[in-house]
């Protein structure tokens, strides 16, 4: 009998994929300002990666195309095997909604509302029951360790509560890329520690993270390093 040789692993597709990504801003007239150069980059599903650099490098304008939020002027973008630039507006939307998942530096939490219901709000956009929609924020909340204060608005709760709180709601549709924006910029050194060793967390249990700092300290909770300058994105070697 034959022995039949055993098939080869095939390497999952990355779930974010750039190439030859560039924005210009005002293009072709004097105000033009080159944003983005030629930007390559490859991150795997379940990846930790950071994007490092000093205001105006680039790395804002490079987590607004990642996020679908802006078009790029040059290259290719695919988001999870699918390119960006075929889809309409409606199904640009639908892609943000059910895959990706925002953490900024300003919370962003509406102040009349509780945490339980400034989670539960984009379920609302997707037509959620009601019901459904409170039982998945509770779940959402308890992910981030804040079960117990699902009635408080955020008037009642800590910096680093209110974070926990902004995660969740980006985790209520449970994407597979989570996008923060200098996430630990308004915190406390110790908080700050607690929300990074979070998306750790979330990293394990298979989300990708991308996180957008100009704080070395910050990236380097990451698994990998990536620094812009001057609208070029180099990969950070592990001993620099």
């Amino acid at each position: 009998m034959t022995a039949v040789a055993p098939r080869a692993a095939v390497a999952a597709p990355p779930v974010i994929r750039t190439r030859g990504l560039g924005k210009v801003y005002s293009a072709g007239t004097q105000a033009e300002v080159v944003a983005l150069r030629d930007v390559d980059l490859d991150i795997a599903r379940g990846g930790f990666v950071a994007i490092m650099g000093p205001s105006g490098s680039g790395k804002s304008t490079l987590m607004n195309l990642i996020g679908c939020l802006d078009k790029p002027s040059s290259g290719v973008y695919e988001c999870d095997g699918v390119d960006v630039s075929t889809l309409d507006a409606e199904q640009l939307a639908a892609l943000r909604r059910d895959k990706i998942g925002f953490v900024f530096q300003g919370f962003h939490l509406l102040p009349r509302m509780s945490a339980l219901d400034n989670v539960a709000m984009p379920l609302g956009y997707a037509r959620v029951p009601a019901h459904e929609r409170q039982h998945r924020a509770r779940e959402a909340l308890a992910a981030v360790g804040l079960a117990e204060r699902a009635g408080h608005h955020p008037n009642q709760l800590s910096g680093g509560q209110q974070q926990r709180v902004a995660i969740a709601r980006a985790l209520i549709n449970n994407p597979d890329i989570l996008l923060a924006d200098e996430p630990t910029g308004a915190l406390d050194s110790r908080t700050g520690e607690e929300i990074l060793a979070l998306f750790g967390r979330l990293r394990d249990a298979g989300h990708t993270v991308v996180l957008i700092t100009h704080e070395a300290e910050v990236a380097a909770h990451a698994d990998r390093t990536y620094v812009i300058r001057d609208g070029r994105l180099h990969a950070q070697e592990a001993d620099a």
